[in-house]
């Protein structure tokens, strides 16, 4: 029974993929994380520099645990203020890996922050590209021969650029970003062809507040919002998070995914003002958990933050 589940499962993924290579758009998605929060110039540029110091952050996260060829993804991420404070660098470094296919993501950042009322605005640029390649060489045919999996797809390189604004003070923050301005075609000669349409756009938004109920408790609540234009019902991700806060040490919280109905729960430790490292566990409850039931594990994730030349005194630590 399970072996026939999980067959049905890389099936209905290997449709999937076989029809995103009959049509002749490309894209190579962005993968969900569940830890952004602590890292959030994965979702905007905008983030660079905020954080006050030379930060550092890899994450390391397991998806669909129990599924073969399910997505690996690692990242690595650091940015930086310069001396000025008011410019800010950083780059990006994202490895996936899933099924037969491998893929890399570098880019770099840059921001440009302004003091507004009690807090800072900040408006970020990104840019890099996009790397993919795919070799169906191992897959075992009961049909030897067969042209759509032996002929190997040439690899893919494709330039992007993003941008962002991000608002934060001691109280609340919010931000929004376009994570990709190009769209990709493939050609009838099996390159590929950039283009631009503001019907291809995607738009993240982002939110939170902090409520102080005494030095040892604070709460956190956020929101995230990935809103595409080219979705006939728009929204893509819709987390709904929050975040107890234990004397500045123990962040224990969860989210709830409801566009694909996964509950997230999510312990992080903050060691001192350089250091932080946290795990998240996904779990499904919609239908994909009914289907993956037996073999299944939902998924996990990793973090580690480390931040060099801390600024910010232990009696005013950072929540955004």
């Amino acid at each position: 029974m399970k072996r026939g589940a999980c067959a049905l499962i890389c099936f209905i993924l290997l449709i999937s993929s076989v029809k995103s290579q009959s049509d002749s758009k490309i894209s190579l998605g962005y993968p969900v994380f569940s830890q952004y929060l602590q890292n959030g110039l994965m979702i905007n540029p905008a983030y660079t520099g905020t954080r006050g110091a030379l930060s550092t952050f890899l994450s390391y996260r397991k998806q669909w645990m129990g599924v073969k060829g399910s997505p690996d993804i690692k990242s690595l991420s650091l940015h930086t203020p310069m001396k000025n404070d008011r410019v800010a660098l950083g780059l990006i470094g994202q490895f996936m890996s899933y099924g037969y296919t491998h893929a890399t993501s570098v880019y770099a950042t840059y921001a440009y922050n302004v003091r507004v009322g009690k807090g800072k605005l900040s408006l970020g640029l990104k840019g890099g590209f996009d790397h993919s390649n795919s070799d169906y060489s191992g897959i075992r045919l009961s049909t030897a021969g067969d042209p759509v999996f032996t002929v190997v797809d040439k690899p893919y390189m494709l330039p992007n650029i993003s941008a962002g604004a991000y608002y934060y003070n001691e109280k609340f923050f919010f931000g929004f970003a376009v994570p990709a301005f190009l769209s990709y075609n493939r050609t009838s000669l099996g390159g590929v062809q950039a283009y631009h349409s503001f019907n291809d756009y995607d738009f993240v938004f982002s939110a939170g507040a902090l409520f102080s109920f005494s030095e040892f408790f604070r709460f956190k609540p956020s929101v995230l919002l990935d809103y595409s234009m080219a979705e006939v019902n728009g929204i893509k991700q819709l987390d709904l998070n929050g975040n107890i806060i234990l004397a500045d040490l123990v962040w224990v919280g969860g989210s709830w995914r409801t566009t694909e109905k996964v509950a997230v729960g999510i312990l992080q430790v903050q060691v001192n003002q350089q250091l932080m490292f946290g795990f998240s566990y996904d779990y499904p409850v919609g239908r994909i958990d009914y289907l993956s039931k037996g073999f299944m594990n939902g998924s996990t994730e990793f973090i580690l933050r480390y931040e060099f030349g801390y600024k910010v005194s232990a009696s005013n630590p950072r929540y955004f």
